[in-house]
């Protein structure tokens, strides 16, 4: 019944052209509404459920656009769409007749209170912050008179994400603020506040130390254990979601070694935390045309990794607990062909190292989570899965391991071609020799997301990877795939 009021009001929207705001449920791991895009995610835990807000990228071609609409969920894969909550205006000449991503919080005396970017392309300055508030989170009556720009040593048409939290530390609100320098250097600025209205500029609070002048969208600061963690997402040249360390939420701030969760395939990523684990939210690109073919566009599908630390403080990304329990429908896999050097025994199958070797299985349908685990004896070769398999058994996407270059890349060419092609998307992996890869792959929609001992995650769009089949492949890598397992919810 879900699953046919989502289609139902789809069709409205597709039809009629509907900005469609009536709440309907989706069992999904990656959701979207079916009419619209997730952008940014600005998640917020209210001691129940996870109220995910959002920019929602209706592409419907109105004077504004990106108004804030709300994902509920209490366990990242049951959501419940509450549809548009803070709109845009339908003046042109408002300031905000675009929203920006920002920030929920709740004061002391339980009302909510939004900050966000108002953004008008026609007005100088550009953006500015501005503030909501709500008794329930789902009806926001705005406050213009708090709006406020950017202090004289910003630029004026940058400067926007507010993340607003209560520093317990300094019994003061923070608000971290996207913004650049008189000298054209993204930073991170801070404003400070006792009511939640009147916003003292801090200066900057950090700098980029990224070795470029990229602005750094989407900040979170959050407490989890000893430590407190600074995320954000470079607007260039990686577009990939950075985190940082400290002891104090002022700093200084350390770079982990690896200070990245995913590939440029996961973006605008925001820290949020329930009274155990912690998570982090972006959203996963769409492609122009709905084509693997071609370039990405602004938002896609929410993604969520479960975000888990290290003794010495550093972080790195999962699979969501409570997902992976629930896919547990488990699907025996059939192989349809085989290539005749490859031995397998159960769901175990060995790859000789001669050449093109592959291993397909049945069409992928629906959610789909496939685990199991990888050994390689050499760092010769390449090997790893493919998606949309055609004829000879080559496939048009493939995700392979490279152990020779210590990196997992997703590729938008036939299988036969990778080894010399360019990469649409990397992440590093460096395994020692004999050491097993522990994979746990989620699929959803045109989503899939890879997730490798650890260490790493990987999330790409593919279009023709529904209803097609899929498999397994080397070239010339000695190389066991074992405890192959497909299951489903």
């Amino acid at each position: 019944m879900k699953k046919l009021i989502s289609i139902f009001i789809a069709l409205l929207s597709l039809f009629f052209g509907m900005s469609v705001t009536s709440a309907f449920y989706q069992l999904t791991i990656f959701p979207r509404t079916g009419y619209s895009w997730v952008g940014d995610p600005m998640p917020y835990y209210d001691g129940n459920k996870f109220q995910v807000f959002y920019l929602e990228d209706l592409r419907d071609g109105d004077v504004g656009f990106h108004p804030w609409s709300l994902f509920t969920t209490n366990n990242f894969y049951d959501y419940k769409n509450e549809g548009v909550v803070i709109r845009y205006s339908q003046n042109e000449f408002a300031q905000d007749s675009a929203l920006g991503t920002g920030s929920v919080m709740q004061e002391k005396d339980g009302l909510y209170h939004a900050f966000y970017t108002g953004f008008n392309w026609r007005k100088v300055p550009k953006e500015a912050i501005m503030h909501a508030i709500s008794k329930d989170l789902i009806n926001w009556i705005k406050i213009p008179g708090d709006k406020f720009f950017a202090s004289a040593k910003y630029l004026r048409n940058d400067f926007r994400d507010p993340y607003v939290f209560y520093n317990d530390d300094y019994k003061e609100y923070w608000m971290l603020i996207t913004t650049r320098t008189k000298n054209d250097k993204g930073v991170i600025a801070l404003y400070t506040s006792k009511d939640l209205k009147n916003w003292a500029d801090n200066g900057v609070f950090f700098d980029n130390d990224m070795g470029n002048s990229a602005n750094m969208e989407c900040p979170t600061l959050i407490k989890y254990g000893e430590y407190w963690y600074l995320t954000f997402s470079d607007q260039w040249p990686n577009r990939v979601v950075h985190y940082r360390i400290a002891k104090d939420s002022k700093g200084p701030f350390t770079k982990p070694q690896l200070d990245f969760f995913d590939s440029n395939g996961f973006y605008a990523g925001k820290l949020v935390k329930d009274s155990q684990n912690l998570y982090l939210c972006g959203w996963t690109p769409t492609k122009g045309g709905h084509s693997d073919n071609n370039k990405t566009d602004w938002a896609g599908n929410l993604v969520v990794h479960q975000i888990k630390q290290r003794e010495n403080g550093e972080l790195y990304p999962t699979p969501v607990e409570q997902v992976v329990e629930n896919l547990n429908n488990n699907i025996k896999l059939k192989p349809i062909t085989q290539t005749e050097t490859v031995t397998a025994s159960n769901e175990k199958y060995t790859f000789s190292a001669k050449g093109y070797e592959v291993v397909t299985f049945p069409k992928i349908q629906g959610v789909n989570k496939i685990t199991g685990k990888i050994t390689k004896k050499s760092k010769e070769g390449m090997f790893g899965f493919m998606f949309n398999v055609g004829e000879y058994d080559i496939a048009s996407l493939n995700i392979a391991f490279n152990p020779k270059s210590k990196e997992v890349k997703f590729f938008n060419v036939s299988t036969d071609k990778i080894a010399t092609a360019k990469s649409e998307l990397t992440v590093p992996l460096d395994v020692n020799d004999n050491e097993s890869l522990n994979f746990t792959l989620l699929i959803d929609d045109s989503v899939a997301v890879l997730y490798i001992n650890d260490k790493v995650a990987l999330s790409t769009r593919m279009y023709a990877l529904q209803n097609h089949q899929w498999g397994i492949f080397s070239i010339n890598s000695d190389v066991t795939y074992e405890d192959l397992n497909l299951s489903k919810f």
